[in-house]
């Protein structure tokens, strides 16, 4: 699996005509992976990981820099977040979705900026299971160039981040896409990852679900109301 997706990055680099990857490294499994796999794939010369906290949980700073030093690649602090409050102070009044939504979104401006000025790809960091329902958020985290994890369930990552040796913190800290204070992936969609892997698993190879259908509904219905994230915009034929 590791051999593959490494040999899978270079050819994409190299068809695309690229000089290299940049990626956003929060600390949690999925950029941790995807940051040593690139680097495996195209040394730390011609990778660079940013780290753009947008008040940011102290602990994910600290992991993303270890996971860092550990890899011995290339990163760049830039702290959004005053960025974020005064984008904020211009527009209107908004729940808290929306809001949370731009976090992601600014980010990904910022990628695109490095990748612009350096001839990189941006590396996406999404795993099998949270673009199948939808978990990201449109040209947010959704907006980039390769997708390495994109094939793979959250618990494939964590057995490929055993292989690579990212360190057990981050392997089994529980995983948030950080939108507001306390805010956990497993929170948000009301299912445990080994549930939702099961599920998408069993789905995909047409085996008899296991869990409840309650779980079974929620899922089915994420992947109906997410459809339009996994598709380019739909043009108007004359």
């Amino acid at each position: 699996m590791k051999k593959r997706i490494v040999s899978w990055i270079k050819d994409q680099v190299n068809k695309a005509h690229s000089k290299g990857i940049v990626l956003g490294l929060s600390g949690g499994v999925d950029s941790c992976v995807a940051a040593a796999l690139a680097k495996e794939a195209l040394g730390r010369r011609r990778l660079l990981a940013l780290i753009l906290p947008i008040h940011s949980q102290a602990q994910d700073l600290t992991d993303a820099r270890s996971c860092a030093r550990r890899l011995g690649i290339k990163t760049k602090l830039i702290d959004l977040s005053e960025s974020y409050d005064k984008l904020l102070k211009v527009l209107p009044a908004s729940g808290k979705i929306a809001k949370a939504n731009l976090k992601p979104r600014l980010r990904m401006m910022v990628l695109y900026y490095f990748a612009n000025k350096l001839n990189y790809l941006v590396c996406g960091t999404g795993n099998k299971a949270e673009l199948k329902v939808g978990y990201f958020t449109k040209y947010g985290d959704g907006g980039v160039d390769i997708l390495p994890l994109g094939d793979l369930l959250k618990r494939q990552v964590r057995e490929l981040a055993r292989e690579l040796g990212i360190a057990q913190r981050i392997i089994t800290k529980k995983p948030t896409a950080g939108l507001w204070p306390g805010q956990t992936d497993e929170a948000e969609m009301g299912l445990l990852y080994p549930e939702l892997d099961d599920i998408l698993e069993r789905r995909e190879k047409r085996k008899k679900q296991k869990l409840s259908p309650d779980k079974i509904r929620r899922v089915e219905r994420m992947i109906a109301g997410s459809q339009h994230k996994r598709l380019n915009p739909p043009v108007c034929l004359i």
